[in-house]
């Protein structure tokens, strides 16, 4: 026997050891019939650092054998690379023929996530690839525990790599794997894979903290020994079945307070912990009242998430007391079904091996895989996916209560809407305000942790309004806030659409027909997969296309259908001694770009007082350069209606954000706030402004003939989405009927 095969023989005996040891009943026979199957196709295939390859399938096997899964999870662990890598060998056909079709499903799962797709942008084929993984989750789970294990064994090996793969692997790793093992509640691989990630992004980082630690724990070597001995004895003497664990905290783990939360070294009270597993949950209450008594607690360090549960299933009480020499410690009490979940996570309650009757359960555990998949129609565009995936499943979470007591996990920075379309998305499209602690707040509130959330409700609601898009965190109640304008108001979205449609390619051709518009906006449709354009412009009305995400088509379909029409004729009508004006784009100091002007001075209208987001015109004032008005500015309307003042209107639209910045400062921008007579009304709306660090730089008040009263404010804005903002929180107070953004 070769020396490669002894070491693979001795690898599949380990494996067999590791399941023996379990107790569990394994199909040792079909285990070793698939690395049999798997040594044979791999053969002469060889890993970077020189190891036979079939040592990465068995190593990933015996990861996977460590969570205690089934049969078919370790031998699709063996067999997962087979397809990929040998499909001139085996396909899936084959492997549903000799191990069963659910080994073949989860081959397929680990196989399509591993697939890159052959497309320019990298980045979209890198989130189109987060999306089969998530698909593959949402059919079964075990896809992503094998493909963590998967993982977890190449970062263990990575060292044999090229610096640069080295680089991308461990960034990929920070980003993805070890989120989604914290959302599934693996601590363990969790903790190993950030360890692993941050020696090759950071190795300056991680061998400081390394030696902070070593430092640490040599001034105090004793000092976790010492404690466990004293807390060792106060247990027994009350008579506690326990196991005690002591630890200290994990490098990355000290590296992200320390940077990530600008602390020192000696500002981390967690360093050392002390775990105290018992038998039962009221035996973890008397132990942390026996911890209590031992010794000094810090205020504000104590977490009880056996009463609240974090959305990864984590339960334990946490707290940080003094010992006797002035060291902070954590303690960490919990049972050892909860010790379990805790470095396992759904794993350890997975369907498949906690039997049928838990599936309901567990498919709670995943709603969050579903929310994602569910919407995933809606974010035709890689960022808005991206900013889900980042918001909804990697962000911290923040855990508010119903009236009732039920408790909700949100991510941290979701408001009072997002809680009501959390909680159902009748609730959200009937909301009319909120309550936090029984007092009313503003409707875009962020959550704090503990509080207690109400959603006040009216059956008159006319529904959500459109500038909660632009507020909501979650792209659940985004996607809900849209399905509704999407059923409810299919007409006004169409209408809507095509007016911004028409807008944007007015942008880039003047003086399209209404036949050649309407024949960009269909080849575009269907180029999206549209089977109508009403559904199209309807997309684009109630924000589920997003049209600056199309931009490039639409002005590249403008170039193809419009422009060869036109501009050949306009050539021919120019005499030839007349210059042409040039159509460069002139970048002002002022975030405006104007076309066919070099130099020009430019200054806002005061009669609309426009904002970045706004539709623009220029007109050539005379001596004072360009005014920027609103399209729809009244005196722009009427004044181009005359004739004579054709040549003097000038294109003009705003530089793309990115291109702006934040470097222009406040603008000015009206509102008319149409409100009860009530006593505190304007107290109540500059308490709003003042909440939100609006600056008010005149305000007014008029009398309507009903007996309403008109506030009119002039404030500094921004753009267009901080003004819808301000708006939709001045609408959510008592009396305020109607808000409209008003003219000079």
């Amino acid at each position: 026997m070769s020396e490669m095969n002894t070491a693979a023989h001795a690898d599949i005996k380990r494996l067999l050891d590791i399941l023996r040891a379990t107790g569990k009943r394994y199909d040792l026979n079909k285990i070793m019939g698939a690395y049999e199957y798997a040594r044979d196709l791999h053969e002469g295939q060889f890993r970077v650092s020189g190891e036979a390859y079939i040592s990465h399938p068995v190593a990933v096997a015996e990861i996977v054998a460590g969570l205690e899964l089934d049969t078919d999870s370790i031998c699709a662990a063996l067999l997962h690379d087979t397809v990929e890598d040998c499909s001139d060998r085996t396909d899936l056909r084959e492997l549903e023929k000799r191990f069963g079709p659910e080994v073949a499903l989860l081959v397929d799962g680990l196989t399509k996530i591993t697939v890159t797709i052959q497309v320019e942008d990298k980045e979209e084929a890198h989130i189109e690839n987060l999306r089969k993984m998530l698909l593959a989750m949402s059919r079964d789970v075990r896809v992503i525990f094998i493909k963590l294990c998967d993982r977890l064994h190449n970062m263990r090996t990575l060292g044999a790599k090229p610096d640069h793969k080295r680089r991308i692997t461990a960034l990929e790793t920070m980003q993805v794997y070890a989120p989604l093992a914290h959302r599934l509640g693996m601590q363990r691989i969790k903790q190993e894979l950030e360890n692993l990630g941050m020696q090759y992004l950071d190795p300056i980082g991680y061998e400081e903290v390394n030696r902070h630690i070593e430092e640490k724990y040599g001034e105090n070597v004793g000092f976790i020994e010492q404690i466990r001995s004293v807390v060792d004895q106060k247990m027994r003497e009350n008579n506690i079945h326990f196991t005690l664990e002591g630890r200290i905290k994990s490098v990355y783990s000290i590296y992200k307070k320390m940077y990530g939360q600008n602390k020192a070294f000696d500002q981390i009270y967690d360093f050392y912990a002390l775990r105290i597993i018992v038998d039962t949950e009221l035996e973890c209450y008397t132990a942390l009242g026996i911890i209590h008594e031992m010794f000094n607690s810090i205020p504000g360090r104590f977490k009880d998430y056996i009463s609240t549960p974090k959305p990864n299933m984590y339960r334990s009480l946490h707290t940080t007391v003094i010992g006797k020499a002035g060291i902070p410690f954590e303690v960490q009490i919990r049972t050892w079904e909860m010790h379990h979940v805790a470095e396992y996570g759904i794993a350890a309650h997975w369907k498949y091996k906690s039997g049928a009757s838990s599936k309901e359960e567990m498919d709670k555990r995943l709603e969050w895989i579903s929310r994602l998949i569910e919407t995933e129609d809606e974010q035709r565009d890689p960022d808005e996916f991206m900013n889900a995936l980042k918001t909804d499943i990697f962000h911290d979470e923040v855990f508010v209560f119903t009236p009732k007591g039920d408790v909700i996990a949100l991510p941290n920075g979701a408001n009072v809407i997002d809680f009501a379309y959390a909680i159902h998305s009748g609730v959200g499209d009937r909301m009319i305000g909120g309550k936090i602690n029984g007092m009313i707040v503003p409707i875009d509130r962020t959550l704090e942790n503990g509080e207690i959330v109400e959603v006040l409700t009216s059956s008159s609601s006319k529904g959500p309004s459109r500038d909660w898009l632009g507020i909501v965190k979650t792209s659940a109640a985004r996607s809900k806030i849209r399905a509704w304008f999407k059923k409810e108001k299919r007409s006004e979205n169409i209408v809507e659409g095509k007016a911004m449609l028409d807008a944007e390619i007015k942008r880039y051709v003047k003086t399209a027909t209404d036949a050649q518009r309407a024949a960009v906006c269909e080849a575009i449709s269907a180029r999206l997969g549209y089977s109508a354009v009403d559904d199209f412009y309807c997309a684009i009305g109630y924000g589920g296309l997003i049209l600056s995400k199309i931009s490039k088509r639409l002005q590249d379909e403008c170039d193809r259908t419009i422009k060869p029409e036109i501009e050949p004729v306009a050539e021919e009508l120019i005499p030839k001694a007349v210059p042409i004006s040039s159509s460069k784009r002139v970048r002002s100091n002022s975030g405006i770009i104007v076309e066919g002007e070099r130099d020009c001075m430019v200054k806002f209208a005061k009669c609309c007082n426009p904002l970045p987001g706004d539709d623009v015109i220029g007109f050539v004032t005379k001596g004072f350069g360009i005014s920027i008005h609103k399209l729809d500015c009244p005196n722009v309307i009427q004044g181009r209606q005359k004739s004579e003042n054709n040549e003097r209107w000038k294109e003009a639209h705003w530089e793309a954000s990115e291109e702006r910045g934040d470097g222009y400062g406040i603008y000015e921008a009206l509102l008319q706030i149409y409100a009860d007579d009530r006593i505190g009304m304007l107290a109540d709306i500059t308490a709003v402004l003042a909440d939100m660090r609006v600056s008010i730089l005149q305000v007014g008040v008029s009398e309507c003939s009903d007996g309403r009263r008109i506030v009119n404010l002039n404030i500094g804005c921004k753009n267009i989405d901080h003004y819808h903002s301000i708006v939709a929180r001045l609408r959510t107070l008592e009396g305020v009927s109607n808000i409209t953004r008003g003219f000079s």
